[in-house]
């Protein structure tokens, strides 16, 4: 008879100071195809990382070798560090249980049936289940919420319901590693954001998890750190502020995008832009970038001028220099971060020392930029009395305003303005509209 580690393993103190999960040099031939090469990783208990990439970049094959049912080429995989290959299967599943993408099961069991089955890798093949076994069947039902509908039919169930019950599964095998192959792929978003919440709550309580994630702004919000796989290798890994970098976004994915911060949180905002005549390369990657964005046809990078300060205003200079516009923004303190933003995307601020106020030098330049632009932003809050020159510089048909204006002018009435707009994301839109004379409906 196979003598089988201790389940408990993962608690030796030898290994203590070692990651919970690591592969080194993991690579996958399949035929005369490499699907992995030299894939190095290392996920410390309680933490929770997510792995991006395009189609085809190699992340089921990955998700596989970590838990255990693909041998690999070359390289190890270990958990606590015992190198996977060393254990049986058995032995593999009481220290790794997985979610697969597809949530479809061959039989017709009950729900209850089906959580059971996490219990096979703690029992012989023809033992009954015992307290222990019922223990953890009825806490991984309650965690997952499925025990409502213990005795349906799985066969019965939605996407969403039946993706909750594959994963009590998995949680009832009570296993340290957790691995999830798209566990919002088929979901819509309100199931997606509660599996990931859900997800997040067992990170919290110790349990190391690995998933696949297709949407980058779920894996952004959840995940501790996120690796980037594209062509069966690594491209970047850390925090998802490192990871998600329009450069890394535009290597891995071939994609345009602009990267900024999701509301009321650093992680980040990644949204996609479609591929236009001339663009090649990610929007401030370099300065052939053209955008189609429905003015003048030989006006290939149209100025805009953007007023307002903070974190808002740093993602409206963000997604208009994105969109291909010649972005200016200003007065802004010079360490305001739509300051720094207009630096990284090679936009031109007018800044003035922070606390200083706005000089006439400046305010005379932004005015300039302002008169020059084929459109104003005007970002948040209260026009300051030093901006005022400057927005009224542009007449109210070539005007956008983002938010709330409701004393913009000394009488109280509001700032006059061609195009109203509460979300961020609307606002390369609106100055398209503006840009064209077709603002009805803004």
């Amino acid at each position: 008879m196979e003598a089988e580690p201790d389940a408990d393993t993962a608690a030796d103190p030898d290994h203590a100071d070692q990651p919970h999960l690591e592969a080194t040099d993991v690579t996958v031939t399949i035929g005369d195809a490499t699907v992995l090469e030299g894939v190095d990783l290392a996920v410390e208990a309680g933490s929770f990382l997510g792995v991006v990439g395009p189609n085809g970049a190699g992340k089921t094959t990955l998700l596989r070798a970590l838990r255990g049912s693909l041998t690999p080429d070359r390289g190890h995989v270990r958990v606590a560090g015992e190198d996977l290959t060393a254990l049986s299967a058995r032995a593999t599943a009481r220290r790794v249980a997985s979610v697969p993408q597809d949530t479809v099961l061959s039989f017709d069991f009950t729900v209850e049936q089906v959580v059971e089955m996490g219990r096979t890798p703690h029992r012989s093949r023809f033992a009954t289940p015992d307290a222990a076994d019922r223990e953890a069947v009825d806490d991984a039902m309650a965690t997952t919420d499925t025990a409502r509908f213990a005795d349906r039919s799985v066969g019965t169930l939605s996407g969403g319901e039946r993706q909750r019950v594959l994963l009590a599964r998995a949680l009832a095998q009570e296993t340290p590693v957790l691995v999830l192959d798209e566990p919002t792929g088929s979901l819509d978003v309100n199931h997606a954001v509660e599996t990931l919440e859900l997800v997040r709550g067992l990170v919290e309580a110790g349990k190391t998890v690995v998933a696949a994630i297709h949407d980058l702004n779920l894996a952004a919000r959840y995940c501790d750190e996120l690796l980037l796989l594209a062509d069966g290798r690594i491209r970047s890994v850390g925090t998802p502020e490192t990871v998600l970098s329009q450069a890394a976004l535009r290597d891995a994915f071939d994609a345009r995008t602009f990267v900024t911060e999701q509301p009321g949180s650093t992680a980040p905002l990644v949204t996609a832009l479609p591929e236009t005549p001339g663009h090649g390369s990610a929007a401030g990657d370099d300065d052939s970038a053209t955008s189609d964005d429905g003015s003048d046809p030989g006006m290939e990078h149209p100025p805009i001028h953007v007023v307002g300060t903070g974190r808002r205003a740093a993602t409206v200079v963000s997604v208009l220099a994105a969109a291909g516009f010649d972005v200016s923004v200003g007065v802004v303190p010079a360490g305001d971060a739509a300051a720094e933003r207009a630096r990284e995307v090679d936009a031109d601020p007018v800044c003035v020392p922070s606390f200083s106020g706005i000089t006439g030098a400046a305010a005379a330049t932004a005015r300039e930029r302002a008169d020059a632009a084929a459109a104003l932003v005007l970002v948040d809050a209260d026009v300051a009395d030093g901006n005022r020159p400057i927005v009224e510089a542009v007449a109210p048909d070539r005007r956008v305003v983002v938010g709330e204006q409701a004393d913009g002018e000394p009488d109280g009435e509001p700032i006059a303005a061609a195009a109203r707009i509460d979300h961020l994301d609307d606002v390369a839109d609106a100055v398209r509209a503006v840009l064209a004379g077709e603002t009805d409906g803004w």
